[in-house]
């Protein structure tokens, strides 16, 4: 059975931010869920869902909060699965308060950190993870990367016919 991505959101305003996120691990066909746990206002109930992840059948954990943003690491101290930590832009500071949050982590429980707002890279990473022992999830990065490289090689040709007919 494939590994599940949990997408945890400190609240329901980060909702907009972490949509980019399940989007993009639809399209990729990675099953997820998304849950909302505050590191403060629901303590107990994210560190039990960070306990039970792995059993649970989940592979990586994305956390998603701004401001204080301590929810990426109160689930790293409670799991050894892989964290990625979205810092959400607050109305303070321009999300620079949750970017230091969440990667100024202790020695011991690391949280790979993506930009503030950075939700579908956090979902790609989730995805390159997971891809460690899937070889057709691993196609699918492959495939995203040439259509990338297609779309700006496109773009760039239509650069160039617009510049030389001047």
């Amino acid at each position: 059975m494939a590994k599940k991505v949990a997408i945890i959101m400190g609240s329901d305003s980060d909702r907009p931010i972490v949509q980019k996120a399940m989007d993009k691990l639809a399209g990729f066909g990675i099953p997820y869920e998304t849950h909302i746990f505050s590191a403060h206002r629901t303590p107990v109930q994210a560190a039990e869902f960070a306990k039970t992840a792995r059993e649970n059948g989940f592979g990586v954990l994305i956390a998603a909060a701004g401001m204080a943003a301590h929810l990426a690491g109160a689930l790293a101290a409670q799991t050894t699965l892989p964290i990625i930590g979205i810092p959400v832009k607050g109305p303070s500071f321009d999300g620079l308060d949750a970017l230091l949050s969440t990667v100024q982590m202790p020695s011991g429980m690391p949280v790979a950190t993506v930009a503030i707002n950075g939700a579908e890279n956090a979902a790609i990473l989730a995805a390159q993870i997971l891809a460690l022992s899937d070889d057709e999830l691993a196609q699918k990065l492959i495939a995203m990367r040439e259509d990338m490289t297609a779309a700006v090689l496109r773009k760039e040709a239509a650069l160039q016919e617009e510049l030389s007919a001047n």
